[in-house]
């Protein structure tokens, strides 16, 4: 008779804590899905506000003393400073002469900063006072270092140019045969996602 008791008891346990359980999950669930209505509500209501900012008002502009000058701005280099402020690399302030460099040697603009990318993480991750954001001549104990972030694109985008491109190695994949041949496809992975997201 005890025994009996005591697996009821248990089976009560089980069944409490289990109902207990279903309980907090369907909390959670439609908590989740209150919240994304919330969110697209709100992307639904910025984007009618959007709409709305460009409308004309009735009032009447005052033109007189007024002058406007526009100034023409390389859409790659503000792609770039965007892509570099949200990981907050110090390229940031070398997006224009990336972009100098990769027409002077007339290849794609993103590949210097996607190379950045997967070496060192946007020049986070790199030697001390090196400014090598490419891993370009590490090897071993050797540390190719630069005085400056300029003078290190500058280099690299010659040697890309030189070593790579020139010699028909003009993918990411044929360029890390050569770059990182040990990386065995990750690489080239890491470099075309990266290419993909400066689009």
């Amino acid at each position: 008779m005890l025994r009996k008791s005591l697996i009821y008891f248990v089976l009560f346990l089980f069944l409490t804590g289990l109902n207990f359980f279903l309980v907090i999950k369907a909390y959670a669930v439609f908590n989740k899905q209150a919240q994304i209505e919330k969110i697209l509500a709100d992307i639904s209501q910025n984007k009618n506000d959007l709409n709305r900012q460009f409308f004309l008002s009735n009032a009447t502009i005052d033109r007189e003393g007024y002058s406007g000058e526009a100034t023409l701005v390389d859409g790659r280099v503000a792609n770039l400073k965007a892509f570099f402020r949200k990981y907050n690399s110090p390229l940031y302030d070398s997006a224009e002469k990336i972009v100098e460099v990769s027409d002077r040697y007339k290849f794609d603009y993103r590949l210097l900063p996607a190379i950045a990318m997967q070496e060192s993480n946007l020049c986070r991750v790199i030697p001390d006072d090196s400014h090598n954001c490419w891993g370009w001549g590490i090897y071993g104990t050797t540390v190719t270092k630069f005085d400056s972030y300029d003078e290190a694109i500058e280099t690299v985008g010659k040697g890309i140019k030189e070593h790579y491109i020139d010699q028909g190695l003009v993918t990411a994949s044929a360029i890390m045969e050569k770059y990182t041949p040990s990386s065995l496809g990750s690489w080239s992975h890491g470099v075309n996602t990266f290419l993909k997201a400066l689009e």
